[in-house]
């Protein structure tokens, strides 16, 4: 019985994320980006609330590997758009919600996501924690390639050079590696 609602609660979280997104996707192309952009909080909020129900959170591990992803997250931004550096010289826009020195909060929220996701998917490939890091600060590196297409046109942040440097993926890498070294999950399966 509690796999058939872990199952059940898995499927569901999964069919929550991607009903978003598509609505997302379908409205934006449909023309309502004015409507769903600032929305973007919420979807991020409602992720990490799933992410949150989906994982054993009573575990100290992961309430660990959570909280300091995202002081880190939060510490390397704010050093990072007060100084330019780390990432490069960048500025967050409006549609993120509320921000605590200039960096949105959910930007902290957004790094301690994305530790355990790319952390539980480097432990399904292999199993030892060194390649577990590489696997998963590479596989945020190459998501934020991505993002930081679209990050300017939803006035999530920018850079002053219009493209993010090569030191932002370099900051990435190097911020990610630790984050996922020191996450005790790493190191069994």
């Amino acid at each position: 019985m509690r796999n058939f609602f872990i199952d059940h609660k898995v499927n569901l979280s999964i069919f929550i994320v991607w009903l978003f997104v598509i609505s997302a996707l379908i409205g934006m192309a449909l023309g309502y980006e004015a409507w769903f952009i600032p929305k973007t909080p919420l979807n991020l909020l409602i992720g990490f609330g799933l992410l949150l129900w989906n994982t054993e959170i009573d575990n100290i591990k992961v309430s660990a590997a959570l909280v300091i992803a995202f002081v880190v997250g939060m510490g390397v931004e704010i050093l990072g758009v007060s100084t330019g550096v780390i990432f490069g010289t960048y500025a967050y826009g409006d549609h993120l919600g509320p921000k605590l020195l200039d960096v949105p909060y959910m930007i902290g929220i957004y790094w301690a996501v994305l530790v355990v996701i790319t952390s539980f998917i480097a432990r399904s490939i292999v199993n030892h924690w060194l390649i577990i890091s590489v696997i998963g600060a590479g596989l945020m590196v190459f998501l934020d390639l991505f993002i930081e297409l679209m990050a300017p046109r939803f006035d999530f942040w920018e850079f002053a050079d219009v493209t993010a440097p090569l030191s932002n993926y370099i900051g990435w890498f190097l911020v990610a590696f630790p984050l996922l070294a020191t996450d005790k999950r790493t190191r069994c399966r």
